[in-house]
């Protein structure tokens, strides 16, 4: 396969896990499809993980890695050099995305506990003692009803989804630098098709 046709593999393959990315961070600042105060949301989610890490930041790469891959003046040498630093760019996004989804699984949400205050019920806890182990714990949380569960999954999905960007980030990194050391195919087909 052509350095070429991997770039635009890779993009395709990116545009829709950040789509789905930025959803799953949307979707975590509405615990159980609710509308709640901003300060009874979880404060992992504020780091815009999925919108900005696994969204964005992978959305530039995506974009340059269609270019690389096709025909026109990004198809060269030096575009797929961009590509390799936009995918560098898409990875360190990732691996962010992967860090507060892995830390927000860790804390857990933020949840009334039947007192009316709003409190992290779940942040000492310990390896043998963890609440994502033991669903019977997650009935502490009164409100928002099913934040856990909804925490739970969404964070799950995120990091799922950044874990998969980051590695095909990666691949593109190592595509790239091949593509610069030794072109992208495109003299090839043009060479070949001159010659028929």
């Amino acid at each position: 396969m052509c350095t070429g046709k991997c770039a635009t593999l890779i993009g395709k393959l990116l545009f829709p896990l950040g789509i789905l990315a930025i959803a799953g961070n949307l979707l975590l600042f509405f615990p159980n499809g609710k509308i709640i105060e901003t300060e009874q949301i979880t404060d992992y989610v504020w780091y815009f993980h999925g919108i900005v890490g696994a969204g964005l930041l992978v959305f530039l790469p995506a974009f340059m890695m269609l270019g690389a891959g096709g025909e026109g003046c990004c198809a060269n040498r030096c575009g797929m050099f961009l590509s390799v630093i936009l995918s560098a760019l898409g990875t360190v996004g990732s691996v962010y995305c992967v860090i507060i989804s892995v830390m927000g699984l860790v804390n857990g949400p933020l949840c009334d506990t039947g007192d009316g205050d709003y409190i992290y019920p779940f942040r000492n806890d310990t390896n043998e003692e963890n609440y994502l182990l033991d669903q019977d714990r997650w009935s502490i949380c009164k409100e928002p009803e099913n934040v856990v569960l909804w925490n739970v999954v969404l964070f799950s999905i995120t990091l799922g989804i950044s874990a998969i960007e980051a590695v095909l980030c990666l691949i593109q990194v190592i595509n790239g630098i091949i593509g610069v050391i030794c072109g992208t195919c495109l003299r090839k087909r043009k060479v070949n098709a001159a010659v028929a």
